[in-house]
């Protein structure tokens, strides 16, 4: 007798990219697993955008900051874009992690510091899709609230089993 698994059909979603990044190994890779990608001149040159989730993320290789880099013009582009999107990440684009793309990730994370703008220092462009999509899927409708069901669900479960939570009931 043969079991036949049925698979779930894969997550599809629109991206928004950065019409810069039309030619990019990533927006291929996003390309290639049938999401739908719509280039523009209207974002933030690097940038992926993910509008059902409300998630953007600026890519930043070593190569845009060819000095230091509050003379690069980074920074403000940076904070521009943290402006603009609320759910913002940066991926920082390290493939050795060298000394130079440590002192721009710790110059980033120092600048930004407090603001909603998280960094992800990526080895390679197909983690840098792996890693945005997942991001981008746990963000948007329906997936963030059957998340939350679920953490919820194991939220309640730890209270029914945990001995503390038995041993508070008993002295309350």
């Amino acid at each position: 007798m043969e079991t036949r698994r049925e698979s779930t059909p894969q997550w599809k979603t629109t991206i928004i990219v950065s019409t810069a990044l039309k030619n990019h190994e990533t927006s291929r890779i996003l390309g290639g697993q049938q999401h739908r990608i719509r280039f523009s001149d209207g974002v933030e040159s690097g940038a992926f955008i993910f509008p059902l989730s409300g998630t953007a993320f600026l890519l930043v290789e070593p190569e845009d900051v060819p000095g230091r880099l509050g003379e690069s013009g980074l920074l403000e582009r940076i904070d521009k874009f943290v402006r603009v999107h609320r759910n913002s990440f940066i991926l920082l684009y390290a493939p050795f992690n060298g000394r130079r793309e440590l002192e721009i990730l710790s110059d980033i994370q120092h600048r930004f510091f407090g603001s909603n703008l998280r960094v992800l220092p990526v080895r390679s462009y197909a983690e840098m899709a792996k890693g945005m999509l997942a991001i981008a899927k746990a963000t948007s409708k329906p997936h963030a609230d059957i998340l939350c069901h679920r953490m919820s669900l194991v939220r309640a479960q730890i209270i029914e089993r945990s001995p503390c939570w038995e041993m508070l009931r008993d002295i309350l």
